[in-house]
């Protein structure tokens, strides 16, 4: 069957419907049935998989994971749209999906073990943060071609970010296709990117990632500014000092390798020397 299909199909459901797609909810559909192939067949699914799916849609995905995947948790927040994805897993009489009509961002998800997802872009930072407080295999995911960019960005150059930093000790990042904006309804700016995610052996703890992300995330509000500064002004994030607390303890620290760091820019530190950081000065800021 040709893209038009697919196209044609996703039109003539949401006319049924009389649904009109919000944009502004990353409400963008894809159209194009070989690039949705192409990123079902980039997770190797077998009957053993558990697959989660945040932001479903019309189902698009959904009922193509169903036919390859043990079973497939779909996750849809506008209630319209899930009831439409309930009516249509009833008329292909699929059975192995369960559909949870909430947000992903404030939802526990069932145990699973891959995720494959085109995810409404405004939510891409937050619930790739969540998915790292999981366990699984892979994930396929499709984001914004910048921010994808920022999920591999190299220290210095203008897409490392928060992001790429705590994506360091979690997965490695593989870039698998693009996609273009041409392949959606509505047709969004600008260009998508499907990206690979396999976690990595454990480096570190669950303690020490989680101070580690406090740090991460303090410093990052402040990519420009020399380390030093940026904590004092993110202060709020990793303890309970006041300015001139916090002030007199940095002042304080007579380490000569945590003084250098403390007066590289944010931008000029590397993931590992974040983590040494936040080691160190957990320690003292908590004393």
């Amino acid at each position: 069957m040709t893209n038009e299909s697919l196209s044609k199909t996703t039109k003539n459901i949401l006319n049924r419907y009389g649904i009109t797609l919000n944009k502004n909810l990353g409400q963008n559909y894809l159209i194009d049935r070989n690039k949705r192939d192409q990123i079902i067949n980039f997770a190797n699914l077998t009957k053993d998989d558990v697959v989660l799916e945040i932001g479903t849609g019309i189902g698009t995905l959904t009922i193509e994971l169903a036919k390859k995947a043990g079973k497939v948790i779909a996750i849809e927040q506008d209630t319209k749209i899930a009831n439409i994805l309930s009516e249509r897993l009833k008329e292909e009489k699929i059975d192995n999906v369960e559909l949870i009509n909430d947000d992903a961002l404030n939802v526990d998800f069932p145990k699973f073990n891959k995720i494959i997802s085109n995810l409404p872009y405004q939510i891409s930072s937050p619930i790739t943060f969540k998915f790292l407080n999981y366990d699984f295999d892979l994930a396929v995911l499709m984001y914004q071609k910048e921010f994808a960019s920022r999920m591999n960005g190299k220290v210095g150059s203008k897409d490392y970010s928060r992001l790429s930093a705590m994506l360091y000790f979690k997965c490695d990042v593989e870039t698998l296709t693009d996609v273009s904006s041409e392949s959606f309804i509505p047709k969004p700016k600008i260009d998508s990117t499907v990206v690979k995610l396999t976690p990595k052996e454990n480096k570190i703890s669950k303690d020490e990632f989680k101070v580690y992300s406090n740090y991460t995330k303090a410093l990052f509000q402040h990519r420009n500014k020399k380390i030093r500064n940026a904590l004092i002004d993110s202060r709020h994030i990793i303890c309970n000092l006041d300015k001139k607390e916090m002030k007199n303890k940095i002042n304080s620290i007579e380490n000569e390798e945590i003084e250098e760091y403390l007066k590289k820019r944010v931008i000029a530190i590397e993931p590992e020397e974040i983590l040494f950081l936040s080691k160190e000065l957990n320690l003292i800021l908590s004393e």
